[in-house]
C-alpha cells in the first residue's frame, strides 16, 4: 500500500471523526474500503492520489464487478473514494477530482423488507419472559417495532436516555443528530420488566450506564443484536431475513397503512428530507388486495351491480328476449 496515499487517508478519516462528526461504525467502513482501493491502486502501480485517474477507476469497479460485489456495494465504494478525492482538491492535494464523472451502476429498486403484523407477533412471542436475556430481547423488539429507531440508536442507548412516564427516550441519529424518539404502552410494560427484573440480573456486580447488558454486565453490542434477531425470526417460522432495518420498515409501512401523516413519519424516523421517507410509502400486496376487495365494483362475489348467476361470456347470446 502506498504510505503516501494512506497518510492521506488518515488526514480524510480525522476529518469524518471530528469536522463530519460521523459514526466510528460508518469512519471504520470509509477507512477499510477506500484502503481497498488504494491497495488496488498499488497494485497496478499508482502511488500517489496525482495518478489517477478515469482508467484505473474503472479497471478498480471492473474488479469489483468480476469479484461479485452488488451494485449497491459498488456505488457505496464508489461515492467515498469520490468523496475522498472531492476532500483532497480543497486540501489542494488534487487539481481535479478523476471520479467526479464516473457514474454509479444502476440498482434495482427493491422495495423495503417489510414484517406483516402477523409476523411481528410470531416475534415478539418468541423470548421466554421468565429468564433475564428473554426480558431484555422482548424490550428490544418492542423498542425497535415501536419507536422505529435504527439499530446504531438503540445500541448506544443509556439509562439516562429513557423518560418511561412520558414514553420517550433520547437517541443520538446519524452524523451524532440527537432527537426524541417515542414508543407506546407496550414497549413501556416490556421495558419496566426489564428494568426491574431482568436488567439488575445482568449487571450483577457491574455498573455499566448502558440500559441494554449482555450476560456479563456490559453494554450489547450490535452484532448480538443481529443474531437475537435472526435467531428468534428463524424460531417463529418467518422465510427471510429479518433486520432490526426490516422492523424500523414495518414500523413505518404499518403506520403509513394506518393512515398517519407521511411528514409525521419523517419527523419520527429523524429524516431530513421528505424524500427519504418516500421509500416507505409503497403499499402492500395486502393492502392492494383489500383496495380491490372493499372498493372495486367487481372486487368480490357479493357484487353491487350483478351476481354471478347474471354473468354471459362476451359474444354469447341470451336465452332470455
Amino acid at each position: 500500500m502506498s504510505p503516501t496515499m494512506q497518510q492521506d487517508l488518515d488526514r480524510y478519516v480525522v476529518y469524518l471523526e471530528i469536522e463530519r462528526n460521523l459514526s466510528p461504525y460508518t469512519v471504520r467502513n470509509y477507512r477499510a474500503e477506500i484502503g481497498q482501493f488504494i491497495e488496488f491502486a498499488a497494485a497496478h502501480g499508482v502511488q500517489e492520489w496525482q495518478q489517477v485517474d478515469k482508467a484505473l477507476a474503472r479497471r478498480w469497479l471492473a474488479d469489483l464487478r468480476i469479484g461479485g460485489y452488488a451494485p449497491g456495494s459498488i456505488a457505496r465504494r464508489l461515492s467515498e473514494v469520490r468523496s475522498c478525492c472531492t476532500y483532497l482538491l480543497r486540501e489542494g492535494k488534487l487539481d481535479h477530482n478523476p471520479l467526479a464523472s464516473i457514474g454509479s451502476p444502476k440498482q434495482p429498486k427493491r422495495q423495503p423488507r417489510v414484517l406483516s403484523y402477523d409476523e411481528v407477533l410470531a416475534l415478539l412471542r418468541m423470548p421466554d419472559v421468565a429468564t433475564a436475556q428473554g426480558q431484555r430481547d422482548l424490550a428490544i423488539l418492542e423498542v425497535f417495532y415501536g419507536s422505529g429507531i435504527r439499530l446504531g440508536e438503540l445500541e448506544k442507548l443509556d439509562l439516562r436516555d429513557l423518560d418511561l412516564t412520558r414514553r420517550e427516550v433520547r437517541v443520538l441519529g446519524k452524523g451524532n443528530k440527537e432527537r426524541i424518539a417515542l414508543f407506546g404502552k407496550a414497549a413501556e410494560a416490556t421495558l419496566r420488566l426489564y428494568l426491574q427484573r431482568g436488567r439488575p440480573q445482568l449487571a450483577g456486580k457491574e455498573k455499566s450506564n448502558a440500559l441494554f447488558l449482555n450476560r456479563f454486565g456490559q453494554r450489547l453490542g450490535r452484532v448480538s443484536i443481529i443474531r437475537m434477531l435472526d435467531k428468534y425470526a428463524r424460531a417463529a417460522g418467518i422465510d427471510r431475513k429479518v433486520t432490526p432495518h426490516a422492523l424500523r420498515h414495518s414500523f413505518a409501512t404499518h403506520l403509513i397503512d394506518e393512515g398517519v401523516d407521511i411528514r409525521i413519519i419523517q419527523e419520527m424516523l429523524g429524516h431530513e428530507s421528505p424524500a427519504t421517507t418516500q421509500r416507505y410509502t409503497h403499499v402492500s400486496q395486502a393492502r392492494l388486495h383489500d383496495v380491490v376487495r372493499t372498493a372495486h365494483p367487481r372486487g368480490s362475489l357479493e357484487s353491487r351491480h350483478r351476481s354471478s348467476s347474471d354473468w354471459e361470456p362476451a359474444g354469447q347470446a341470451s336465452d332470455h328476449p
